[in-house]
């Protein structure tokens, strides 16, 4: 009886490993297409998602383009990838093949979370008609709401104010700056999208930034990856829970901001805010089920907004004031453009930019170092495509390495190091660069950046103005290398704030 039993599962087990060896084929078979990218040998089921470190993948996607070049693949175990390196790959998948590059892959760790094919927010949705209408909904929201307009300028300023007025509480002694930049720049966003700002310390607002944070941590897990690259594998009870934890919560509180707006609303009133706005506009799409104007999407939308308005500007303000106490001349010379175009008599104004070039290009410059979001989101490609001699196959996963075109050695003159001329000409005016696509490029390029522009400069000329910034005495020298964790943030440190 036992050998019977051993027999059966000795065949099953043979037939299982069949089964799989089939349908790791079936995904793999485009390599084989002829002029398919090079790229380093998968084994069966997992692909190559055992010689990927998860802990650094830029690192290692860099290893791998001096190795296979421009264009290599991957096979993140079911998952057909070509990752895109070096200005002119990028710019070519992107612009000249946007229109077939603009789709996104599927996160399938996020069908756990229950929403419908017509609710995917607005920075993962898949392209098409829904994409499109939550975009335009989003940008002309925001432009409605002040986005290159005076008052929200001057929102963006009293902030900075308060942002200094804690920064002030701190003077002489050593402190981390992320958590006061965090808080400054998270008001920003609930203003626009919630119509309010927090307290410093306030309990609600410090729970949503914790739960960002154990978001971050989740979605660069490398389980994510795996559950992501074989959704197989999310069929087995709460393994999925892990990944998406944090992200639960986090939604959670802001329908209590969305539940609090559907109380508060007077219809009969122009809207406060955007969610205001998307109330309004789920209100004239009932009864139409082609509408992504849905409770649904409110959800998402709004988090998206939320979480990618705040985290990647309170980390690049986070490595301007890092980069500024590493390079105390480049500091001086800004302090010294401040106080020849504002002065200390009143608050900086975005109409003062165009006077302040080496200001503008410092900040251009830490974002080019900083390099926060080195592999952008992924795209995929919607028909078949071709990049520099070689053939894409539709429903290809693209991974941009934006790293590799703000570090590319054939477009900057010191790819590595910190060095606001990169931005400036022989007379000392500011001029962009093509290699610059810290926001990406294309039909998908971040639908915040003109919003982003205008924090940095109001919240970095602010504390310039107000402050200089050290090493503590006695402390050494940090390291100019970051962390990455899906966004590239400075290495832990501390500054000292003196009073100018």
């Amino acid at each position: 009886m036992g050998l019977l039993m051993g027999d059966a599962l000795a065949s099953v087990a043979v037939a299982l490993a069949i089964f799989l060896l089939l349908v790791d084929l079936m995904h793999r078979r485009q390599q084989w297409a002829a002029r398919y990218p090079p790229g380093p040998m998968p084994v069966p089921v997992l692909g190559n998602l055992l010689q990927i470190d998860f802990q650094n993948i830029p690192y290692c996607f860099n290893q791998l383009h001096r190795r296979f070049g421009d264009v290599f693949s991957l096979q993140l175990g079911w998952m057909p990838v070509v990752v895109l390196n070096g200005v002119v790959a990028v710019r070519e998948a992107l612009v000249t093949c946007g229109e077939d590059t603009a789709d996104r892959s599927p996160v399938h760790i996020f069908d756990k979370l229950g929403f419908g094919p017509r609710s995917q927010g607005v920075i993962l949705a898949r392209y098409g008609p829904a994409w499109r209408e939550q975009r335009h909904f989003s940008v002309s929201t925001l432009r409605n709401f002040g986005l290159g307009k005076k008052w929200l300028e001057q929102w963006v300023t009293e902030e900075a104010s308060s942002l200094c007025v804690a920064f002030a509480d701190h003077t002489g002694r050593p402190f981390s700056p992320n958590a006061l930049l965090d808080r400054a720049v998270s008001n920003v966003i609930a203003s626009l999208t919630f119509g309010r700002r927090f307290d410093y310390d306030d309990r609600f607002m410090l729970k949503i930034l914790n739960l960002l944070e154990a978001q971050l941590q989740e979605d660069g897990s490398r389980l994510a990856a795996v559950l992501n690259s074989i959704p197989v594998l999310l069929r087995i009870p709460g393994l999925a829970d892990k990944v998406i934890c944090a992200r639960r919560k986090f939604q959670a509180l802001l329908d209590e901001l969305v539940t609090e707006h559907r109380v508060t609303r007077d219809p009969a009133q122009p809207p406060r805010d955007l969610t205001d706005a998307f109330l309004a506009e789920v209100e004239k799409a009932k009864g139409n089920p082609e509408s992504s104007f849905n409770d649904e999407n409110l959800r998402l939308v709004v988090s998206d907004l939320f979480s990618a308005g705040m985290v990647t500007t309170s980390i690049t303000l986070a490595w301007a004031l890092f980069l500024m106490i590493l390079h105390p001349d480049v500091q001086c010379r800004v302090q010294q453009e401040i106080d020849e175009v504002i002065g200390q008599a009143r608050p900086p104004e975005m109409a003062d930019q165009a006077r302040m070039p080496f200001t503008t290009a410092v900040i251009h410059e830490v974002q080019r170092f900083a390099d926060i979001i080195p592999l952008g989101v992924p795209h995929m490609t919607s028909r078949d495509i071709e990049v520099q001699g070689f053939l894409i196959p539709k429903g290809t996963t693209l991974f941009t390495n934006l790293s590799s075109v703000l570090k590319d050695e054939t477009a900057w003159e010191k790819p590595f190091c910190f060095h606001p001329e990169h931005f400036l000409d022989a007379q000392g005016r500011f001029v962009k660069q093509e290699a610059f696509m810290p926001f990406s490029a294309g039909r998908r390029a971040c639908l915040g950046e003109p919003l982003v522009r205008m924090e940095l400069f109001l919240f970095f000329t602010c504390l310039l103005q107000c402050f200089s910034f050290s090493v503590p005495a006695g402390q050494p020298r940090p390291s100019n290398y970051g962390v990455y964790r899906i966004m590239v943030t400075p290495p832990p440190f501390q500054l000292c704030a003196v009073p100018r």
